[in-house]
């Protein structure tokens, strides 16, 4: 078996790492060194304090078709939902009054929110002095623009997988070649962007999960979420397996932090979905933010990419207690700014 300790101490000293190396650590059997050095590397860079945003899942239509999501155009048994600008403004109010500083929007591709209502809510919102966060998929430059332009501060789409050929295959009509285009406009936009991976994939390989790190590294993204993959069973995917998934996402948030020390990771929900104390392992393994949901009543359950989502039948107001006293039972504590990358830093 292959020492890893070399490798890591390069790691801790912020030395570049191959792509070799970064199989080999995905591949290491008894990961305890690497997640120790991740958390190392984490209190050093971004702290203690785990940042809180508040996510309001706003419509559960979908344009495209992808393989492995709940809420896929073809899913007939979605039950579809959107809420309205003002039910959005609402919602974000209360969140607001929670404490919350940013506010995470996030929808299937709903071609129903056309600009001129995106925009109305995201200038409403920030009257409310919150942070905005965008996850609404793929648009035109000039809808980004729009975006930014009416106060948007960070826009989080996920890459999925670096390889093309595999995205291809499970993302029907859509194309590797414009995901990776979106996220280099939202960069050249001033957004701070966030993007991330899904670990388990069908066919996916150690090599291509270390071009998504390598990926990651290269535009640099600002904060990137690690999630298992968790097949759906209205979905074509819906006989794969998850054997593995957690802990080899664990692995891949480790090695994120390795690579990119003062961005943000989330704790991912589907963590805990695979595990009683996923975001809480998650934490102790680089993570430094989670986002409880603040979305109300039936869209909690209903936006649902994948089974078994945690924490559909609680209000906003008990997600947010029910973190916070997780979070502080492992010595954490709760950071109520807006937490923008290199604030920590910034603050020393």
């Amino acid at each position: 078996m292959m020492d890893m300790q070399p490798i890591l101490a390069r790691a801790l000293r912020q030395e570049t790492l191959s792509k070799t190396d970064i199989v080999s650590l995905l591949s290491i059997p008894e990961p305890a060194p690497l997640f120790d050095a991740a958390d190392q590397v984490r209190r050093k860079f971004v702290g203690d304090e785990v940042y809180l945003r508040a996510l309001i899942e706003f419509s559960n239509y979908c344009k495209n078709d992808c393989l492995y999501c709940g809420i896929r155009r073809s899913n007939a048994a979605a039950q579809r939902y959107r809420l309205t600008p003002q039910g959005i403004i609402q919602t974000a109010q209360k969140a607001v009054g929670l404490g919350y500083k940013t506010v995470v929007l996030q929808s299937g591709e709903d071609v129903w929110f056309d600009t001129d209502k995106l925009c109305h809510i995201i200038r409403e919102i920030k009257k409310l002095g919150a942070a905005v966060t965008l996850s609404i998929g793929e648009k035109t430059r000039e809808e980004y623009a729009a975006y930014r332009q009416a106060g948007a501060d960070r826009y989080l789409l996920r890459l999925e997988t670096a390889d093309e050929a595999l995205y291809e295959k499970l993302d029907p009509a859509m194309s590797w070649d414009n995901r990776v285009r979106c996220l280099y406009d939202l960069k050249e936009l001033g957004y701070e962007v966030g993007s991330g991976s899904l670990v388990g994939l069908p066919n996916q390989t150690l090599e291509s999960l270390a071009d998504d790190l390598i990926f990651f590294k290269n535009l640099p993204v600002d904060m990137a979420g690690i999630g298992p993959f968790i097949p759906h069973p209205q979905t074509p995917l819906a006989a794969e397996s998850t054997q593995g998934h957690f802990e080899l996402s664990l692995k891949m948030m480790a090695v994120m932090r390795l690579l990119l020390p003062d961005i943000n990771i989330p704790a991912t929900t589907a963590m805990e979905t695979l595990h009683p104390r996923g975001r809480l392992l998650a934490l102790a393994c680089g993570a430094n933010v989670v986002m409880p949901n603040a979305t109300e009543g039936s869209a909690r359950i209903k936006y649902e990419l994948y089974p078994g989502k945690i924490c559909t039948g609680e209000a906003p107001e008990q997600c947010r207690a029910c973190i916070q006293r997780k979070i502080e039972s492992i010595g954490r504590t709760v950071n109520f700014s807006y937490g923008f990358h290199g604030d920590f830093l910034k603050g020393k």
